[in-house]
């Protein structure tokens, strides 16, 4: 009867801490969402890139 609580304890403690995660995600979201309406009412470049440089290093080909 112990394992099953302890197991019953543990499940609820995943669900909770799974409810917060998602929370939190839904929160990021959100103000990330709010962020890029500013940005196109303002007229600021969102998806542009802040340097010239690629995004990432390409390797020379090989012969």
């Amino acid at each position: 009867m112990y394992e099953f609580e302890t197991h019953r304890f543990r499940h609820a403690e995943l669900r909770r801490a799974a409810a917060r995660e998602r929370l939190a995600r839904e929160a990021v979201g959100a103000r990330r969402a709010a962020r890029r309406a500013e940005e196109t009412l303002t007229g600021a470049p969102g998806a542009e890139p802040h340097t010239g440089r690629p995004r990432r290093h390409r390797l020379p080909r090989t012969a």
